[in-house]
């Protein structure tokens, strides 16, 4: 990562002396000379920079940790319906690759049925959210418009961007009991003896992180003639809309979760991660939050992850020639990522965004269970008119096991 960054600073300080000659109105041959000789550089620079940040990307993936189930299991993905799982469940005839995966989920487990409604398990990989809806035929925008002769694709709607996972957090699913993470906090200590004298002794110091099942719950309202006109329909929405709510909860408790009651402990609350005071200059505040990690020996593929309203900052940024200065340099070359799930209410006015720097690897999000989805037909809401309530339940937990490979500053 420090010859990626090097390469890159040296490609904007090129690029920098290219901007000077070429504001010029005339060019002297020595000149003309030399910005041939910088494009030629620059040039190989980009070769440099591009094979860097595919290596770069490798070492995300291997810091993104390991699926519990490999790539047999990922290939029985492929027919996998939601829909259809939950209809055989409901006339008690699961069959296929839905009742296979559904009794290899709760091998080892207790299963969420019970007297009051039916259950079935669906992997996270499929579906992963807390937030009511009701889905009825008769209402056209609470599914009548998923019921035709010829039916189109439903449209989505615009969501925030999820950047935990795909900022390199690790990944560990299929966990069953609590979990430690034991850390080495401090080293002991070297010291130069004189002949036959007695080294100093030292000691190491252990902490450890803990992560326990924390649920994540919600629920569906589907009708008797929804559910029998448009299971295709059904598919999309509980994948894409169902799914998305209980992935988004999990995201936004990954950064900012309070710790109390029911929700995980998120990164921003955690002791020990850095909260770094802004200055006017955005880029000097990038480099400050770049400083808090590497003054702690952390290393690794780091990255910045913030909210619009800052890159909307970034952007309008400008030099003494009215030009906008590249986001590279703002950001001293280090990866961004933007998303709306980035707090944005911080600060004694409630009107700060979150700018979070760090070393994405050591934020750890732990599932122990399947999405569980516990359909319902019994409930007084659905039982008079054939319908059914689907509960969905995802139990996962977030930790940050080096809480120095973290800094972050509000803007």
């Amino acid at each position: 990562m420090k010859r990626l960054i090097e390469l890159r600073e040296k490609r904007a300080s090129k690029i920098a002396e290219m901007r000077g000659l070429h504001a010029k109105t005339a060019l002297e041959s020595n000149e003309e000379q030399r910005f041939k000789t910088l494009e030629t550089e620059v040039t190989e620079l980009d070769g440099q920079i591009a094979r860097e940040e595919r290596m770069a990307a490798f070492e995300r993936e291997e810091q993104r940790g390991e699926e519990v189930h490999g790539g047999e299991f990922g290939r029985e993905l492929r027919g996998y319906s939601v829909a259809n799982a939950i209809m055989g469940a409901m006339n008690g005839r699961l069959t296929g690759r839905e009742a296979e995966i559904d009794q290899e989920l709760k091998r080892g487990r207790e299963s969420r049925s019970g007297a009051s409604g039916v259950a079935v398990s669906v992997p996270t990989q499929i579906l992963l959210g807390t937030e009511q809806r009701s889905q009825t035929v008769g209402t056209p925008s609470a599914g009548g418009y998923t019921v035709a002769t010829n039916l189109a694709a439903v449209a989505d709607r615009f969501r925030p961007a999820l950047r935990v996972e795909a900022m390199g957090a690790t990944v560990l699913r299929g966990l069953t009991g609590n979990l430690d993470l034991p850390n080495l906090e401090s080293s002991g200590s070297a010291s130069w003896v004189t002949e036959n004298g007695n080294a100093n002794r030292s000691s190491l110091t252990f902490g450890k992180n803990s992560m326990g099942p924390k649920t994540v719950a919600a629920e569906y309202g589907l009708s008797r003639r929804l559910m029998l006109q448009s299971s295709s329909a059904i598919e999309g929405i509980l994948r894409s809309d169902l799914g998305f709510l209980l992935a988004q909860a999990l995201d936004l408790a990954a950064m900012n979760g309070s710790g109390t009651g029911a929700e995980p402990l998120g990164l921003l609350n955690t002791q020990g991660v850095e909260k770094i005071a802004s200055v006017t200059a955005l880029s000097d505040t990038a480099a400050n939050l770049i400083a808090a990690l590497e003054l702690d020996d952390v290393t690794g593929t780091a990255a910045f992850l913030t909210h619009p309203k800052v890159m909307q900052l970034a952007r309008k940024l400008k030099d003494a020639n009215g030009r906008a200065i590249p986001q590279a340099e703002t950001f001293h070359s280090q990866r961004v990522e933007v998303s709306t799930q980035v707090p944005a209410n911080l600060g004694s006015g409630n009107d700060k965004a979150a700018m979070i720097f760090g070393q994405w690897g050591e934020l750890y999000l732990g599932y122990w269970s399947a999405v569980d989805i516990l359909i319902n037909p019994y409930h007084p809401d659905v039982a008079s008119n054939g319908g059914a309530l689907l509960h969905a339940f995802l139990d996962a937990d977030v930790a940050v096991r080096h809480p120095k490979a973290f800094a972050y500053s509000e803007i």
